[in-house]
């Protein structure tokens, strides 16, 4: 007696279960025949006139204008680099106005969240690896003048990114260049003598010429 009453408490449970698993049953049968009826038998192929293979038929291509908007960093050649140019002088009043608040007024950071930008030391070699006192800048790390415009360009300021205009962004950079001693204050920076630029870190960085084995780029 006490069995078939155990029995039929499970088999009510199962009941109350198998109703909600029929009734999602029902919907995912329900939804699976509908898709295997976009398709004939043989492989699952769209039906005629429906999106092909791959494709589920939303958005639209990218005009060239909407590429061009977004196609905006500048390489290690200088490749994206646009029309513009900027002086040390006008980048250490746009410096104040737009990144003294993140990275100090001279340059110093603020913690690992707004990091140092200006300094050379060390002058001499290169122990970021074992040494932790030193702290990679513009000036001792950073291995291609190009790439720090591309960076200002499309990250900076924090508050603001990519609201820099290419003559505040170049003279920007000329500053930075000049206050980690690479240019003189009387440059003027463009995309031709941007280029020019010879970081002093540029030696200690090195292309991945390892084969044989898996290649990490």
């Amino acid at each position: 007696m006490s069995t078939r009453r155990g029995v039929r408490g499970v088999r009510g449970v199962r009941g109350v279960a198998g109703l909600r698993w029929t009734a999602s049953a029902v919907l995912l049968l329900t939804v699976g025949a509908a898709g295997c009826g976009a398709g004939d038998a043989g492989g699952g192929r769209p039906a005629r006139g429906g999106p092909p293979d791959g494709q589920f038929g939303l958005g639209q291509p990218a005009s060239a204008q909407q590429v061009a908007a977004w196609d905006i960093d500048v390489d290690t050649l200088g490749h994206g680099l646009p029309a513009g140019s900027g002086t040390p002088a006008r980048g250490a009043a746009l410096f104040a106005q737009k990144c003294a608040l993140c990275h100090g007024a001279n340059g110093e950071g603020a913690g690992n969240l707004y990091p140092k930008l200006i300094g050379r030391e060390p002058r001499t070699g290169f122990p970021f690896g074992q040494d932790p006192k030193y702290v990679a800048t513009i000036g001792n790390y950073w291995p291609y003048a190009t790439t720090l415009y591309d960076y200002v360009h499309r990250a900076m300021p924090f508050v603001a990114p990519g609201s820099l205009t290419p003559d505040e962004t170049y003279s920007l950079v000329a500053f930075l260049l000049w206050r980690n001693e690479i240019i003189p204050e009387t440059a003027v920076i463009d995309a031709r003598t941007l280029l020019a630029v010879r970081m002093p870190a540029h030696d200690r960085f090195v292309r991945d010429d390892r084969r044989g084995g898996p290649e990490f780029r």
